[in-house]
Parts: structure tokens; C-alpha cells; sequence
């Protein structure tokens, strides 16, 4: 991995926190992501599956963690099984884990090759009742495709079906949801370099820029300051454009009088960053484009203001919708008298502002998390209202990155340069 290793203490802490979640008498096991193919001999990058990552800092395929807190042999009670590697796999591949870098990496003393499994289970599962499988129960989760994780659970069913099954993502979302300070700071540390990114784009825009050519910066950037690259397909997306939510195809000219909207993130550790600005291509706002941006950062700011201990979700994206109609109404997007007699079923709103304002972010960039409980001190959303004006082009979104605080929040993206004087003195220095 490009990262420097951020310390076994997190992965220790977040076993034991799950340890003392457990029934008596459990075993919980957890395997990585598969290496996906593409076509032909070709595969994907390798994603370690969160949970592992979560659970024990290794980041490499074909890895299985086994906890058993209340087996009788304490050495047993925790086992990370990894791949073995040979002379023919170093030649091909590189460097895999060794079982001492493993250990070093979790903190996990008892560390076995993956041959071993099959074996080990069966002998901790002799003084077991109960069995928790993981799988990816993420609220957005679509996917079609079969994982390592939803072949285990068919196979381990079949072959010990009398055993109680419990459900893990449960368990480990309610842990995920609120950060450590150790999370935090690998957060703070995307953030940064995310930073590094902005600034380096902005001394690079002008008229006649292509869209790709600014992707490239970023990804540069990123990778010479040891992320993985993107934490996300970035979308970098001139004049109207940035009217197209998911914009990720990057291949247009940036013209001037332009506005530019990035919504980038850099990844660090498997942590993610997710900014978004918006910039005017040429170095100075228009009138109209200021006053629509001031308007985007004047809910933003409110928005963030209503982010704390106790608000529930939905509560808090109702108050950010009256917020953005007053702001839609004075750009004259609105008319207060329509806003008055508009069905709260449908607000008005949506016209212009057609997403949400906030969403969890970690280990995932729509990080897990429930959307009906209160919010609570140590979780971390964005912030990223925005206004989306098709008739005249102009799509503006900024977008932060915010720890919710006993007393109020700390901004992960304090430091990115925001308000409109700033942007432009920098674009114009």
C-alpha cells in the first residue's frame, strides 16, 4: 500500500469493542473483497472489504479473520488467516503479507495461512453456539454480484446448519457510526491532501482547459502524497455540465465566463475525503454567478450550524429545505406566494436543490449509518447543499467535511479555501 501504517491500536480497539457486542459462546467471522475481474486475463484494483479493514488493518486479498472471545484456548480466541505466499507469487505479484508484518499490522497475536481455515473453524465451532456472518447490508447496496462474503455464508450454512445465526453488519455499523479519534485524524489526513489538490488547481485554470486535464492534477497530486488516488469517480464538470448530478465523463472544454464545479476526495488508508467547490473558470464570478454561490454557502453554513447532538436526519434536511427556499426566493427562482400554497409532499425547493444536503463518510464514501436515528457526537457527514439553475447554466455546490462535536462540529475542510474574495485573489495572484 502507498500509506504509511496508522497504528494497530485503532484495529485493537475496534475488536474489542465488538467483542463485548457478542453473544456467549460466538464466533465471528469476517473475509475480504474478491479481486474482480474486467475482461480477459485483466482484474480491477483490489478494495479490501471495511469490515476487515475495520477489524484488523489488513489490506490484502484472500484474508479471514475468526474471533471467538470465549474459547477455552485464549490463543485461539482471535485468528487473522492470510494467503501464503511462495517464490513464484513474489515474482509475479510482489510482496504479500508475512505472518510477523500481520501481526504487527492488527495487533492480532495468532496468525495462520488460509489452508488452515477450514480446520480452525471446525475446531473453535465444537465449543461454539452461535455464528455471525458478515454480509454488505448498506442501505444503497445493489449489487448483483456474488461476493467472498455471500459465498461463505451459503457454504458455512450448509455445512454447519445447526448451529443460531446472527447477522454482523448490524453490530458493526452501530461501532462504524461513530469515529474514534484515530479515524478522525486518517480523515483529516485525506482532507489534507485533498487540500494539496485544490490548491494546485487553482493556480492552473483558465479558458480553454479541458475537463480531463484538470482530473489529471488531482490524481497527481493525490498520488504523490500517498493516497490510492480518488476516493470516488471525480466529477469535474464546466458551465452546464455541473447541472448533471453525476457528472463523471470529464471531457469537455472549460469555457470562459464559465463556472467549474469539482466534487473530488482524495483517499488515505482507505479513508475518504468528498469536497466539492465551485469555481469560476476565468478568475472572477459574474454577478449573477456570486450572487448564486453566496446563496449556496449562506445555506451550507446554516447547515452545518444544525448539525449537532440530538437533531434526527430528517428533521434536519426539513429545516435545510426552508432555508433554501428562502435563498431560492430572493435569487427570484422562487415565488413566496407559490412557496405558501406548495404541497409540503413536494416543496418547491426540489426544482433547484434535488439531493440531499448530508451523508455519513469513513471507511465508505456514503459511509454506513441509519438515517432515523438522532445524530450523536463522533459521527461524521458532509455538508453539500447546492442550486442547480438549468435555464442559465449555472450549477454551484460546496461541500464539507464535518465531525458533530459535544458543543457544535469541527470542519475536516477548514483549511480549503471557500469564500468567493478568497477564490478569486488566489485565482488571480
Amino acid at each position: 500500500m502507498k500509506y504509511h501504517p496508522i497504528g494497530k491500536k485503532l484495529f485493537i480497539d475496534n475488536r474489542e469493542r465488538l467483542r463485548s457486542n457478542l453473544t456467549p459462546n460466538s464466533v465471528a467471522i469476517v473475509h475480504s473483497n474478491d479481486i474482480l475481474p474486467t475482461n480477459a486475463d485483466g482484474v480491477m484494483p483490489f478494495r479490501q472489504n471495511n469490515n476487515l479493514y475495520y477489524l484488523t488493518g489488513a489490506d490484502q486479498e484472500e484474508s479471514i479473520l475468526l474471533i471467538a472471545p470465549d474459547f477455552p484456548d485464549e490463543k485461539l480466541r482471535e485468528i487473522l488467516f492470510l494467503r501464503k505466499t511462495d517464490e513464484n507469487i513474489a515474482i509475479w505479484e510482489g510482496h504479500k503479507l508475512t505472518q510477523e508484518e500481520a501481526k504487527e499490522i492488527s495487533g492480532i497475536e495468532t496468525i495462520m495461512w488460509k489452508d488452515q481455515f477450514e480446520q480452525m473453524l471446525y475446531m473453535v465451532l465444537a465449543e461454539s453456539e452461535t455464528i455471525y456472518l458478515d454480509t454488505n447490508e448498506h442501505i444503497r447496496a445493489g449489487t448483483e454480484t456474488e461476493t467472498r462474503s455471500d459465498r461463505f455464508v451459503k457454504w458455512c450454512k450448509g455445512r454447519y446448519p445447526l448451529y443460531q445465526y446472527k447477522r454482523l453488519a448490524p453490530l458493526l455499523l452501530e461501532q462504524r457510526i461513530i469515529k474514534s479519534d484515530l479515524e478522525i485524524k486518517a480523515l483529516q489526513h485525506a482532507c489534507d491532501i485533498t487540500e494539496k489538490g485544490f490548491r494546485r488547481i487553482l493556480e492552473n485554470i483558465s479558458p480553454g482547459v479541458w475537463e480531463y486535464e484538470i482530473e489529471a492534477e488531482y490524481i497527481h497530486e493525490f498520488v504523490r502524497n500517498r493516497s490510492r488516488g480518488f476516493a470516488y469517480d471525480p466529477i469535474i464538470a464546466s458551465g452546464a455540465n455541473a447541472c448533471v448530478l453525476h457528472y463523471i465523463t470529464n471531457n469537455e472544454q472549460c469555457k470562459d465566463g464559465d463556472l467549474l464545479l469539482m466534487d473530488v476526495g482524495a483517499e488515505y488508508a482507505n479513508y475518504n475525503a468528498d469536497m466539492t467547490r465551485t469555481i469560476p473558470v476565468n478568475g472572477r464570478f459574474t454577478q449573477r454567478q456570486r450572487a448564486v454561490y453566496d446563496a449556496v454557502l449562506h445555506v451550507k453554513t446554516k447547515a452545518t450550524e444544525l448539525l449537532r447532538p440530538g437533531t434526527t436526519i430528517k428533521e434536519y434536511h426539513e429545516e435545510v429545505g426552508r432555508i433554501m427556499e428562502g435563498e431560492l426566493v430572493s435569487l427570484g427562482l422562487l415565488d413566496k406566494h407559490d412557496v405558501e400554497k406548495q404541497d409540503p409532499k413536494n416543496p418547491l425547493y426540489r426544482k433547484y436543490f434535488m439531493h440531499g444536503t448530508s451523508h455519513y463518510l469513513g471507511l465508505d464514501v456514503h459511509d454506513v449509518g441509519s438515517f432515523y436515528k438522532p445524530i450523536e457526537e463522533g459521527m461524521v457527514f458532509t455538508v453539500e447543499p447546492g442550486i442547480y439553475i438549468r435555464e442559465e447554466g449555472i450549477g454551484i455546490r460546496l461541500e464539507d467535511n464535518i465531525v458533530v462535536t459535544k458543543d457544535g462540529h469541527i470542519n475536516l475542510m477548514k483549511n480549503i479555501p471557500l469564500h468567493a474574495e478568497e477564490i478569486e485573489d488566489l485565482m488571480n495572484k
